[in-house]
């Protein structure tokens, strides 16, 4: 049984729309990366800020800023969902996130603004869906893990569609914990580089419907646990590269099927050692692959959300988003390629790499 994207749609620091924020990430449109004091105390960072929108959510509960994304980000396909309430189908909601509300918690000392399933309730009430809802969090892989849930709500025909979204704000909270780890930059990260020097936070959401049948094909799902350490990912890859074999497995493709690989690409000394040497093992320099954090920053719970919208958006609009660094490759890294997109992208693999080990690959083509 097949399971597809029909509908999505997402918002960055590069764009209010997909289509907005493919365009500039088609010419690799930088400028949305902002340098911030006012934080953390005393620290400069880069991070990618969107500005809040004057959207009313009556419920206190829920009025949030990432709610207040979340209803912006479906409003170009809400009457599409309208459309699949009236036709009786059964509807679920999968929503990934990190942050939910805490920031907000930090003020209103309301614990529902600081729960995760807060954007699920949310979407419950706003969209009146009385189906299965919702929500996960597994740091960075969140996103493609919303999608693992919602093929099997397909599959085994619990739902007939199911909304999958994933958001995230900047929050003190976790980022005080970056820095307490020492990732974050005050620089443009620089993924792949000898000169990198850490993560750009930003935020964000993306909003999809998936059904049966659709233009977007989720053709495979990869998902393992390094069980090696809670925040640092294993440096030999064992299970980073199992993630991909078995979502190479589960699409039924070999690796040069792939045309292009959306890389976790966080600009980290480890990050960067484990993605390249699983992408290294299994396709060599011969698959072209890039990074999308230097446009948008790194998202948290909603990255591969978002990530996987860029994919969406290359798979039918075409071209390909370029891998930004400083051009000064670490020689120390096996030598992949993030340079020369040499084919059409009708397949394209989305790489999600998270805290506590978590690994996800997603594999998306054109439905048949």
């Amino acid at each position: 049984m097949n399971t597809c994207i029909t509908k999505y749609n997402c918002i960055t620091n590069i764009g209010r729309n997909i289509e907005e924020v493919y365009k500039n990430a088609l010419i690799g449109n930088v400028d949305k990366i902002v340098l911030d004091d006012g934080i953390i105390p005393h620290k400069n960072l880069c991070v990618g800020k969107v500005s809040d929108n004057n959207i009313q959510i009556k419920n206190p509960n829920y009025n949030l800023k990432c709610n207040r994304l979340l209803a912006e980000c479906l409003t170009p396909i809400r009457d599409y969902i309208n459309g699949l309430k009236q036709q009786n189908k059964k509807i679920g909601i999968v929503t990934a996130t990190t942050n939910s509300g805490v920031e907000e918690f930090e003020k209103s000392q309301t614990p529902i603004h600081s729960e995760i399933g807060n954007p699920a309730m949310f979407l419950k009430e706003y969209l009146d869906i009385t189906g299965y809802s919702a929500s996960i969090s597994t740091a960075c892989t969140s996103g493609i893990k919303a999608f693992s849930i919602a093929r099997n709500l397909i599959q085994s025909k619990l739902c007939d569609a199911v909304i999958v979204a994933g958001v995230d704000t900047l929050a003190k909270v976790p980022l005080y914990g970056f820095s307490s780890l020492e990732v974050l930059s005050d620089k443009h990260t620089n993924p792949l580089s000898r000169n990198r020097s850490g993560i750009n936070i930003g935020e964000g959401a993306a909003v999809f419907v998936v059904e049966q049948e659709g233009d977007i094909e989720i053709l495979g799902l990869g998902e393992t646990t390094d069980t090696y350490h809670s925040t640092t990912p294993d440096p030999e890859a064992e299970q980073a590269i199992k993630a991909i074999e078995l979502a190479l497995q589960d699409a039924e493709l070999q690796p040069e099927n792939i045309d292009y690989i959306n890389l976790h690409g966080t600009g980290t000394i480890s990050n960067d050692l484990t993605e390249v040497k699983a992408v290294y093992h299994i396709f060599k320099d011969k698959t072209f692959c890039s990074s999308t954090k230097p446009l948008t920053g790194h998202c948290l719970g909603a990255a591969a959300s978002i990530e996987t919208a860029l994919c969406c958006a290359l798979i039918e609009k075409g071209g390909f988003y370029p891998h930004i660094y400083d051009g000064k490759y670490d020689e120390t890294l096996p030598k992949i390629n993030i340079s020369n997109p040499s084919k059409e992208t009708n397949i394209c693999m989305n790489n999600a790499f998270g805290f506590g080990g978590t690994n996800a690959i997603m594999i998306l083509g054109r439905g048949k």
